[in-house]
């Protein structure tokens, strides 16, 4: 009788361990890119101007980029596509799933840029940079009701945390992710709006 007893107390003292160690456990890669960027915009008001300003940053560097490249075997690679291909691999190594929706949002901005590319070289070159300065000056509008400064002024690596934040929140506003959501909450603060 005490050898079953003592060994459920061992069993149970094993669960209770396992237990306490799950709910210990380190955040993943994931959670912990996107809760430190989180730390950054917890005002509502500067997550919806990321909306709009991410996509036109990521969107006017894409432009910028396409025309940029060299020719491998008479094939023009343009930097814009080794760029893309970078961020995704990046994306994909952080979540399988958040890269899977990174990779077809970048890939169907690469493709709208390398049509706006293909315009005049000023035409090309006037989109490129303003869509690019425009996106800027509406980060900058939301960081100012944020009241901090952008992520990427302490860690440059925000820069392309950005646009997987962005995709992020737009999952949570569809009510996907909650699990993600919930752990990103956790470390980061629920939003909010910022009284002056």
């Amino acid at each position: 009788m005490w050898r079953t007893l003592s060994t459920l107390l061992i069993v149970e003292e094993a669960s209770i361990m396992s237990i306490s160690a799950m709910a210990t456990t380190t955040p993943s890669a994931l959670v912990q890119a996107l809760a430190k960027y989180a730390g950054y915009h917890r005002d509502k008001r500067n997550i919806l101007t990321h909306f709009f300003g991410v996509p036109l940053i990521v969107f006017g560097v894409q432009v910028l980029l396409a025309r940029a490249g060299i020719s491998i075997g008479g094939v023009f690679v343009s930097a814009m596509w080794v760029v893309t291909a970078l961020a995704c691999l990046y994306y994909l190594r952080l979540e399988l799933a958040m890269g899977a929706v990174m990779t077809i949002w970048l890939l169907l901005m690469g493709w709208a840029a390398l049509a706006l590319s293909l315009t005049a070289p000023y035409a090309w070159l006037i989109w490129g940079l303003g869509l690019f300065v425009v996106g800027w000056v509406i980060q900058f509008i939301g960081h100012y009701y944020e009241g901090k400064k952008p992520a990427f002024v302490d860690d440059l690596i925000g820069l392309a945390i950005g646009p997987l934040f962005v995709a992020a929140e737009l999952l949570f506003l569809c009510g996907m992710r909650r699990d993600l959501e919930a752990q990103i909450v956790a470390i980061a603060g629920e939003t909010r709006i910022r009284q002056f």
